[in-house]
């Protein structure tokens, strides 16, 4: 290789941040803590998400069950009876 070609390896690898990803691939405990944080936020992002779009599906069953359409109603108002039940 000539210098030319390596100084453009060395920047290329620097841009690329290629060091520090060695040195994050070569210590097994940061990316077994990593690995670790990375699940609790999935775990946490998803319980949040679950608990927003259950929250605003009552609501909607909720508001249509208020509007008293036929046969939907009753339906709806077991439904949200059974849920509330539930949460107590």
């Amino acid at each position: 290789m000539t210098d030319k070609m390596m100084q453009k390896f060395i920047d290329a690898s620097e841009r690329l941040q290629l060091a520090e990803y060695v040195r994050f691939q070569s210590d097994r405990k940061r990316r077994l803590f990593d690995a670790f944080c990375q699940g609790v936020m999935r775990g946490l992002g998803a319980m949040v998400g679950f608990a927003v779009l259950g929250t605003l599906l009552i609501i909607i069953l909720k508001r249509l069950a208020q509007h008293n359409l036929p046969l939907i109603s009753d339906f709806l108002a077991q439904v949200i009876t059974m849920v509330e039940t539930r949460m107590h």
